[in-house]
């Protein structure tokens, strides 16, 4: 499969915040799994400005879980992971769209899994106003996902179903 799609970021309720393109890998009805190759363009709307990312990356977008989940490859293996707590993502096989909630759960080569961006999360429910609903639902997300990674469920556990070597 090399169907680009585009994947897009936003702000609750539906700000645009960043998007990039990635090519289908695999996909089921629960997540697609994307590659994102180097030199993409990361069109930063929040920002005003558009980044070139010179890193390869594997990309899981959820389909049902609140999260999604990009793995950064360097010399066929995954040397950081970045997850971002957001609503389940919505494809309609152009894009793929999610609702970032701010917060983060990263892991990086030679070091544990930490929890990022607390501080953005509690200013942006009141910038973005987050209902109770969704902030609770973001703080049981994060819960649910460090339990995801603590248990080595897919796509935590490196088991992928294709070869990091030609990535």
């Amino acid at each position: 499969m090399d169907k680009v799609l585009k994947i897009k970021a936003l702000k609750f309720p539906d700000i645009p915040h960043y998007e990039w393109e990635g090519e289908i890998l695999h996909q089921t009805s629960d997540y697609l799994l994307l590659l994102c190759k180097p030199g993409r363009k990361l069109i930063h709307h929040s920002k005003n400005k558009v980044f070139t990312i010179n890193n390869t990356s594997i990309e899981f977008y959820s389909l049902k879980e609140w999260y999604t989940a990009a793995m950064e490859i360097k010399k066929e293996e995954v040397v950081s992971v970045y997850c971002n707590i957001a609503k389940p993502c919505v494809f309609n096989n152009e894009e793929i769209c999610f609702i970032d909630l701010d917060l983060d759960y990263v892991w990086e080569k030679n070091n544990e899994w930490k929890v990022v961006d607390k501080d953005e999360f509690e200013v942006n429910s009141i910038k973005y106003m987050y209902t109770e609903e969704l902030k609770v639902g973001a703080i049981k997300a994060l819960a649910k996902l460090k339990e995801e990674v603590r248990k080595g469920n897919f796509p935590f556990n490196n088991q992928f179903t294709f070869n990091l070597k030609t990535y």
